[in-house]
């Protein structure tokens, strides 16, 4: 069991540096994941969630009633900062419709795991991250169809309701089959929960490898210019959250939980969407596989700089 913590600390610390390695071979040598359907997205972040929901305990809820005003500030922060920011960099660097529409998903999805992941390494509110993610993850049905149709119903026709059907089926259904597991088997659970890094990683990193691979040729055509929006919008992210954090005269603690959390978003969420909710927009998917390298990387980064911040008390 010692060697399967040690794998999984392995592939938590080094994830960034996978998920870049694995999209490089995903663009430049396609055939290498064109094996992988797209298809297959779905039950990918299916399997992600379902680990996630396997470490969520009703303690993550409780922040809501015990630390509320954390935990809606940053959830009023997620859903209205990053698919602002999304709408207004797509406007200001001109892009085309679908890949407006893809940026702007990526915007308006949840914080993902990862976000978790990366709290911890800068010794941040761990609780705080979970519990905004844990909330945001629940919002997301309602609130992500609603703004992306808000804000972009006048480009692209967005399907509202495949929206909201697909975050519950592969989202809030496996997430809620983790809890439940984890409820009435605790102690198994328990054991496994060391190698869901793993899992994640391979997960996170087979459904990378199948956008970039299956769009190879449309990524060298446009990928410089949504890479730019992409870290725009990333860092951008980490500096409102930031701010907040500052604003509302939070410990660097909680500071650091709310600039993660804003920052990186569930872009796995958001590949999947853009197939369902615009099947007719081939490069929506990009942003959406474009921010999941770079939000890993970014975040491996900031942690090495948040975590020599700290309280002073």
């Amino acid at each position: 069991m010692k060697a399967m913590e040690r794998i999984g600390e392995f592939f938590g610390r080094f994830m960034a540096l996978i998920v870049l390695a694995v999209a490089a071979l995903a663009l430049f040598v396609p055939q290498s994941s064109l094996w992988i359907d797209t298809s297959w997205v779905n039950y990918l972040l299916m399997v992600i969630m379902f680990g996630m929901g396997l470490t969520m305990k009703l303690k993550d809820f409780a922040l809501v009633i015990t630390r509320p005003k954390e935990i809606i500030i940053g959830c009023a922060a997620q859903f209205i900062i990053m698919p602002l920011l999304a709408f207004g960099l797509s406007y200001a660097f001109s892009l085309d419709p679908a890949l407006t529409a893809g940026v702007v998903l990526v915007g308006t999805c949840p914080g993902g795991t990862s976000s978790n992941v990366i709290t911890y390494f800068s010794k941040g509110d761990v609780a705080l991250s979970v519990g905004m993610t844990s909330v945001n993850t629940l919002l997301a049905p309602l609130l992500t169809p609603a703004i992306t149709w808000l804000l972009l119903q006048k480009t692209v026709a967005v399907d509202v309701w495949s929206m909201f059907w697909s975050i519950i089926s592969v989202i809030l259904i496996p997430i809620a089959l983790g809890f439940i597991i984890n409820k009435l088997f605790s102690r198994f659970t328990e054991k496994i929960v060391t190698i869901l890094p793993v899992v994640s990683t391979i997960g996170i990193c087979m459904i990378v490898a199948t956008v970039v691979s299956h769009n190879a040729e449309k990524i060298y055509t446009s990928g410089a210019l949504v890479l730019v929006v992409v870290i725009l919008h990333n860092l951008l992210g980490y500096a409102c959250g930031f701010g907040i954090g500052k604003l509302f005269r939070m410990t660097p603690e909680k500071t650091k939980a709310i600039s993660i959390e804003i920052g990186m978003q569930n872009s796995g969420l958001a590949t999947s969407l853009a197939t369902t909710a615009f099947p007719n927009l081939a490069m929506a998917t990009v942003p959406g596989a474009v921010f999941s390298v770079w939000h890993n990387i970014s975040g491996a980064i900031l942690a090495s700089f948040y975590r020599r911040w700290h309280s002073t008390k």
